[in-house]
């Protein structure tokens, strides 16, 4: 079996044709979304990368315990911003389910976001019942739990279906958390996410022991940013992601960067 996770790209009309490097989109098609197949060891987690070009609907995810198996938490690794973009995560100031109905109606809901200007290396924990919308100009890298479901608040006027009362059931109307986002510090090893559904880190060069203490004799996968690693012989190279059964699997690169993740479900 190979360790190389099957790729999907999904044409997005919010995509781009032209993708940061190492993707390029082919001759017609704005790409939206890049995602990687979750193999069967590890079908709880989704990886994939998202690139707009313009802003995304302002929506939210329901909980595990709201929607059992269908619960939706993610984080955001921003690897590319164009000059103005934004990540808007949360309200300014507490609101209502009514006032959430209403500005969700008129369009005002967008301007009651925080809108956090991004630029790469920074990383955003979007845990269920958080509403949110990805701006224009933004390529990231999303971590998930494996759930489709996505409820619409707010689409700018697009001709697609909103879930509006489901939406107000689930999302809560609150700022963000404000130790949920920061930049990524300049060391070999980063817990970006610690649970409670997944584990995520960045690696720079061969890992530490802690990283190998916490990763342990897990199935995991294994991004690739800047050079090759290796699972079982075989090469995963930036731009892919594989699935590593455990870490003694994967040879690092000494002089790359890679990023990893893992199920914290049993």
């Amino acid at each position: 079996m190979s360790a190389v996770l099957p790729v999907r790209q999904v044409a997005k009309p919010w995509g781009r044709d032209a993708l940061p490097d190492p993707f390029v989109a082919p001759i017609g098609e704005r790409i939206g979304e890049i995602w990687f197949e979750p193999p069967p060891q590890l079908d709880q987690l989704l990886v994939k990368y998202i690139f707009t070009s313009e802003k995304l609907s302002v929506q939210v995810h329901p909980s595990e315990q709201q929607l059992p198996g269908h619960g939706k938490e993610e984080c955001w690794l921003v690897i590319d911003a164009q000059p103005g973009a934004e990540l808007g995560v949360g309200f300014r100031d507490p609101i209502t389910p009514e006032e959430m109905r209403a500005a969700a109606l008129d369009g005002s809901i967008e301007d009651m976001l925080v809108w956090h200007p991004v630029h790469p290396g920074d990383f955003f924990y979007i845990p269920a019942n958080t509403v949110h919308a990805i701006g224009a100009g933004v390529s990231l890298i999303e971590v998930q739990q494996n759930s489709d479901i996505t409820y619409r608040l707010y689409d700018y006027g697009r001709p697609r279906e909103l879930h509006l009362e489901d939406a107000i059931r689930v999302a809560q109307g609150v700022p963000y958390p404000s130790d949920m986002h920061f930049h990524m510090p300049d060391r070999a090893d980063v817990q970006l996410a610690t649970g409670p559904w997944f584990r995520f880190d960045q690696l720079k060069g061969l890992p530490t022991e802690d990283a190998a203490l916490r990763y342990a004799a897990k199935p995991l996968l294994v991004i690739p940013r800047h050079g090759t690693v290796r699972i079982r012989g075989e090469a995963i190279h930036p731009g892919g992601c594989g699935l590593a059964m455990n870490m003694d699997d994967v040879a690092f690169d000494p002089g790359g960067t890679c990023l990893i993740a893992q199920s914290c479900v049993a």
